[in-house]
């Protein structure tokens, strides 16, 4: 596969690696030439050991893998600080606790899909029970913040 910049990966496939096509599971065969996928795992190198494979809408482009860490970085113009949406009240960055499996998977799809082209480095869940997506590689925004139901709420 390649990411979105051209960079070859390989996805390794493990016996419990979960496909999903929308909010309906598939199997492996929904992944196409030319398709594209978002692919959670674990990274060594440009190989990603597949936790989940998420097929992206029909629309054409490169199979991608953002969010495992080996999309390429370009590095952006500072800007002012901004906020949209709803940023919770008592948040204080550093506070939280990181959470990994499928609610990280699942936030961290919410927040690609809101806001593409960066990469998430980790998620945490914060006191108020939602998360906080950390998104590096792109200018804005910095934090993603998902609610319980993995809609995103808000940013900075």
């Amino acid at each position: 596969m390649s990411t979105s910049a051209g960079q070859k990966v390989t996805v390794d496939e493990a016996s419990s690696t979960t496909y999903q096509k929308g909010a309906s599971s598939t199997s492996a065969n929904a992944v196409t030439v030319g398709g594209s996928a978002l692919v959670l795992g674990t990274t060594s190198g440009t190989t990603i050991t597949a936790t989940q494979v998420v097929v992206q809408p029909t629309g054409g482009g490169s199979v991608t893998s953002a969010a495992a860490g080996v999309a390429p970085f370009q590095r952006g113009a500072p800007t002012t600080s901004k906020q949209v949406g709803q940023i919770p009240a008592n948040y204080s960055e550093g506070s939280g606790t990181i959470v990994s499996g499928t609610a990280a998977n699942t936030a961290t799809e919410a927040a690609l899909a809101a806001y593409p082209g960066g990469v998430v480095d980790r998620v945490v869940k914060l006191s108020n029970g939602e998360y906080e997506v950390h998104y590096i590689g792109v200018n804005w925004p910095h934090h993603i913040f998902v609610n319980q139901n993995f809609k995103v709420v808000g940013a900075d």
